[in-house]
């Protein structure tokens, strides 16, 4: 409902009303037009983006966390598990990296294929980071909720959004991206890997979209492909869908060579 207000007051100045259920539609709108009218600003035209748990530890805190679990204090069996897991912070991080000093050699008056990520903790936090390391502008997608942090701050400041809307800020991820990296990851990643693989075998998204599936004995494990097509649930040429490796050198020498005969010549975000 409108604010009861002594003097009138112009609808777009009216938090109650915009924070209403009326208003949803508009609220919807503005996580559309405020994040594309930054990207044009800053002349983003398309990202690469890496997903992946908020939960995988930083190599040297998972090593502390190790010592400390030895000496008795925390869960050793966890903190191992911590320790071995830092490998895909580290590789999101070097990845990110080195594919950001690619992009920048790119003679494009558009910044080309920056890395993008959710813009918290763990993975994404590791990919910001190595972007941020390498000298380039990255972008952070946070999502607000009930936890107590949800941002890195490696994150560009200009290039930080902060959604309400989970299926906006998965637009946002898909809209812009010329190639997807997915490392190990809970319910969220798992949401965001099938929902792309989902629109690229239905045709949905029309454009040349690279998925890697970074860690192979994680997501053997976690995903049984071979057992979908099996069961005809999916047709075996799906499971081709993404390219799986462990190797930082492997996913970036695939993702380098598709974006250069694929997207290079195509700027901008694209369906």
């Amino acid at each position: 409902m409108n604010e009861v207000s002594k003097e009138p007051i112009h609808a777009y100045h009216n938090e109650g009303f915009l924070g209403s259920k009326d208003a949803r539609a508009l609220r919807i709108l503005s996580e559309y037009l405020e994040p594309n009218s930054r990207f044009q600003y800053h002349h983003v035209g398309d990202t690469i983006v890496l997903m992946g748990s908020a939960r995988i530890l930083p190599r040297d805190e998972a090593q502390a966390r190790l010592k400390r679990a030895e000496a008795g204090d925390g869960d050793l069996g966890r903190a191992r598990i911590d320790l071995e897991m830092s490998r895909y912070y580290e590789a999101s991080r070097t990845l990110a990296s080195r594919l950001t000093e690619w992009s920048k050699t790119l003679d494009e008056s558009e910044r080309r294929f920056v890395i993008c990520t959710g813009g918290g903790p763990g993975i994404m936090e590791a990919g910001n980071r190595g972007a941020s390391e390498a000298g380039g502008m990255n972008v952070g997608l946070t999502i607000s909720i009930p936890r107590e942090e949800f941002r890195n701050e490696y994150v560009t400041r200009e290039l930080g959004f902060h959604f309400h809307y989970f299926f906006m800020r998965k637009f946002w991820f898909t809209y812009l991206a010329k190639a997807v990296v997915v490392f190990p990851g809970g319910y969220g990643t798992l949401d965001e890997l099938f929902e792309i693989l989902t629109l690229l075998q239905t045709g949905k998204i029309r454009k040349h979209l690279p998925v890697v599936l970074f860690g192979t004995g994680y997501w053997n494990e976690v995903i049984d492909f071979e057992a979908l097509a099996k069961y005809g649930c999916i047709d075996r040429e799906d499971i081709d869908l993404v390219f799986r490796t462990d190797s930082v050198d492997e996913a970036q020498d695939f993702i380098v060579r598709e974006l250069t005969e694929h997207a290079i010549g195509e700027p901008g975000a694209t369906l």
